[in-house]
């Protein structure tokens, strides 16, 4: 366009034309470009400003032509750039990576948006805290454009395991606070874990991971969290056999929907029959050995027979095989193959040769969901959500992770009192919770009043600070000062600058506590009953009085 345009103006600029006194004349640039200008757009005001020679109007007829050619090659090669998917993957990853630099609050970097990405996403944005995903599928990026979040979360899809796009999602932003690697390949959470390790060795990392490999890789360079989801249920399921009450107390501290307390299983010792011996079924072996609990293993691949001393050749969907596994002495099964129909059929299969067994299975694809929820089985093992689950507990408190390994050190009898302590304080709503520790930057008010020689008891966490006289629902699960741990420490515990301290209750108890915590008027009137001034002068004045 702006040869033909250049080339036709030229032309108008050297064909000597004639005025209205029939004078030679030239037409000077600002007429050619003009007349050029509306005559390409096949506008056509008419010839200016005067009358064309024939020579003129020869040329004009030429330019016509071209013009309007070469706009349509234009608006062609235009629209056939602006519909070609890599320049709009370029326009889109600039804008990704504007907006992303433009964040100035704490952010999550997410790295893939299936089932556990969502649920991570979501849980976070409810609890106003940031984050930037990244995908390979297009698909689920406009799903999380279209997901009703109460935060804006941008979303790229690219290839989370490249450098260079972690470093566009932010990576190296100052307001990154953690690198959450949760695809479902382990080169590639690998690569991510490393990638964030290197560039910002500071920067927590949680990845998940299907084997024990890379596991073991992950945890050499200084991953903070690394998630089996099957060894993870395997841990889950061998407590509710061996320690049911220990396991619904993991259950309502972990799980967001936590069921009552009336359903704790009470299992009595017997066989088990586990269909599947693959990464699921190994786990539970090894987690229920470990508890003692009698194994009969189910399988028909070739690579995994003879793995174990009682094992039977088939796939758990027949009535036969189950009869020849014992399922008439066994108190539970799982189905825990790598095909929903199938372990959907060995379900209904067992329950029908009997009706009393505890039933697990094996969710794989998130799609079938409502098929499973329900299936009528006691325990829907979701890898996605275990890994959601367990990332929540530690993005919400590394201290949680601490309480729940040192609760294997308590029977169950402990486990019981403390569950009807959580159950007065929550009644059937959600428990949540939370952790401080006393220091200037998280409890500015209190670290003030240690600093100043006050006596700093743990009921000062849990009295209302609207009103000190009520009580907020919620208590203390553990204080941590230095290597020394309590469990279930008491009101009247005397606090240090330093300790750290492990809430649960309502999340209402938790904003509530926040202004005592932060604000040291408050903190007086919860101290003391009387509101206090805190300027140095008024603190000097009184002290001196």
């Amino acid at each position: 366009m702006i040869v033909v345009y250049s080339i036709s103006v030229l032309g108008f600029v050297l064909i000597p034309g004639q005025d209205d006194q029939g004078n030679v004349w030239q037409m000077d640039f600002f007429h050619a470009v003009y007349f050029v200008s509306f005559m390409g757009t096949t506008i056509g005001f008419g010839e200016i400003p005067y009358a064309f020679t024939d020579a003129q109007r020869m040329w004009t007829l030429l330019m016509i032509y071209a013009t309007v050619v070469s706009w349509l090659y234009g608006i062609g090669s235009m629209l056939a750039l602006l519909q070609e998917p890599v320049f709009g993957r370029l326009l889109r990853r600039r804008s990704f990576t504007r907006e992303v630099t433009g964040i100035a609050e704490p952010f999550y970097l997410v790295c893939d948006y299936g089932v556990t990405g969502r649920v991570v996403v979501h849980k976070l944005a409810d609890r106003d805290i940031r984050s930037v995903v990244i995908d390979m599928k297009q698909d689920r990026i406009d799903d999380l454009e279209m997901d009703n979040l109460p935060l804006r979360v941008p979303g790229l899809c690219a290839d989370a395991s490249l450098p260079d796009v972690l470093n566009d999602a932010g990576l190296q932003n100052p307001h990154c606070i953690g690198v959450l690697a949760l695809t479902d390949d382990d080169n590639s959470n690998l690569a991510v874990s490393i990638a964030s390790k290197l560039l910002m060795p500071e920067r927590m990392v949680i990845s998940r991971t299907e084997a024990e490999v890379t596991t073991a890789n992950l945890l050499s360079f200084g991953t903070d969290l690394v998630v089996d989801p099957f060894k993870a249920y395997a841990g889950y399921l061998s407590m509710a056999i061996s320690a049911s009450y220990k396991h619904l107390v993991y259950d309502w501290l972990v799980n967001p929907y936590h069921r009552p307390l009336s359903s704790v299983y009470q299992l009595k010792k017997g066989r088990w029959i586990i269909c599947g011996f693959g990464r699921f079924g190994r786990a539970l072996y090894h987690a229920f050995k470990a508890d003692d609990v009698y194994i009969t293993i189910v399988d028909a691949k070739e690579q995994n027979i003879n793995q174990t001393e009682q094992q039977i050749w088939g796939i758990g969907t027949e009535a036969k095989t189950l009869e020849e596994a014992g399922i008439h002495e066994a108190i539970g099964i799982v189905a825990g193959t790598d095909n929903d129909a199938d372990n959907l059929s060995i379900i209904m299969t067992a329950r029908g040769m009997k009706s009393k067994l505890v039933t697990v299975i094996r969710q794989n694809l998130d799609a079938n969901r409502l098929v499973f929820q329900h299936s009528g089985a006691d325990f829907v093992m979701e890898p996605g959500r275990i890994i959601a689950n367990q990332i929540m507990a530690q993005i919400k408190t590394p201290l949680l992770p601490v309480f729940i390994e040192a609760l294997k050190d308590y029977d169950d009898v402990w486990a019981h009192t403390l569950l009807n302590r959580m159950s007065s304080v929550v009644n059937e709503d959600e428990l949540d919770s939370w952790a401080f520790t006393l220091s200037e930057h998280d409890t500015p008010a209190i670290w003030m009043a240690l600093e100043e020689g006050v006596v700093i008891q743990m009921k000062v966490f849990l009295k209302d600070p609207h009103d000190r006289s009520h009580m907020l629902p919620a208590f203390p699960l553990m204080l941590r000062r230095g290597e020394e741990i309590k469990m279930l420490p008491g009101e009247l515990k005397e606090l240090k600058c330093g300790d750290e301290i492990l809430f649960c209750g309502l999340s209402k108890a938790f904003t509530q506590v926040e202004w005592t915590v932060n604000n040291y008027n408050v903190l007086q009137y919860v101290l003391t009953g009387k509101d206090a001034n805190t300027t140095l002068l008024s603190r000097w004045f009184n002290k001196d009085l």
